[in-house]
């Protein structure tokens, strides 16, 4: 039998909120690292799966939650679009401190309980705890 066959899976699901409205979370920094690879949010929502109008308003509901332009326009009433530095230092944040978490929930899990377990790197691979990197860019929408 293959070791990842007798691998756990850690699997995690962190969003920040305050006052019940979602700030951010892993289905925004998909969105985010989507309108930064396709630079627009039309081609970010069609890689996702999800409407325009839904990604837009969930791009739109984190804005005005954090009081922070996490896009702009590029070349005026263009339909392209990039994240401004806010954004990318957001994303960059949000991805740094989920690998974290995620490195911290592996280790726990692998001295608490009797079996290996392990996490996904950036391309979907199962990872042991020593090596396990952040799966926050694996896409969630499963």
């Amino acid at each position: 039998m293959d070791e990842h066959e007798e691998t756990a899976v850690v699997r995690l699901h962190l969003w920040m909120e305050r006052g019940g409205e979602t700030l951010f979370g892993l289905g925004r920094l998909q969105l985010l690292e989507r309108i930064d690879t396709c630079g627009s949010i039309k081609g970010a929502a069609d890689q996702l799966g999800m409407s325009y109008r839904a990604a837009w308003g969930k791009l739109r509901a984190s804005e005005e939650a954090l009081g922070l332009a996490l896009v702009e326009k590029v070349g005026g009433n263009k339909s392209g679009c990039r994240l401004t530095p806010e954004g990318q230092r957001l994303a960059g944040a949000f991805r740094h401190w989920f690998a974290a978490v995620e490195r911290h929930a592996i280790s726990q899990a692998n001295q608490l309980f009797p079996f290996f377990c392990g996490g996904f790197d950036d391309r979907g691979n199962l990872t042991s705890a020593l090596s396990a990197n952040s799966c926050a860019t694996q896409n969630i929408a499963k």
